[in-house]
């Protein structure tokens, strides 16, 4: 099936000026376009632009998301450069989850700790309380934000 830029944006929830930067940076090399220039996408090229997506939310430059797409093209002489990008962005995103977790958990903790202020009607109570009077996931959330 064949997808105009406007389709793209919306099923993609990108907007056409990125579409069409992501164009302009050799982002989407796969792309056909017709006589009169105007872009066609099938269901591999969204496929591919999903790819595009994943890798810069990992953080990944656009230059090396262009690398990448360059090895792709290139075939099977690229597998290993390909294979250790992925692995190496595992690595990244392992470590952004690592941290986002720290961040979850001290978010848990303050709304407990808002929580049992609003129903105590004063910050005081869970300010002076010990880690052993708090509930345990409690606790452990104490001990994980305040040894950071």
């Amino acid at each position: 099936m064949a997808y105009t830029i406007g389709k793209v944006a919306e099923l993609s929830n990108l907007s056409v000026h990125t579409l069409r930067y992501y164009d302009k940076e050799g982002l989407l090399p796969f792309v056909k376009r017709t006589q009169s220039g105007i872009r066609k996408f099938d269901d591999a090229d969204l496929d591919g632009l999903k790819i595009v997506e994943c890798l810069k939310k990992t953080g990944m430059p656009l230059k090396e998301i262009k690398q990448f797409l360059d090895w792709c093209r290139k075939g099977d002489e690229t597998l290993p450069q390909r294979r250790d990008m992925f692995y190496e962005r595992r690595t990244v995103v392992m470590e952004q989850m690592a941290e986002l977790q720290k961040i979850l958990d001290t978010i848990n903790f303050k709304c407990w700790y808002y929580e049992t202020a609003v129903i105590e009607g004063t910050e005081d109570i869970p300010k002076s309380m010990s880690p052993a009077d708090m509930p345990e996931d409690i606790r452990e959330l104490y001990v994980c934000t305040h040894k950071r």
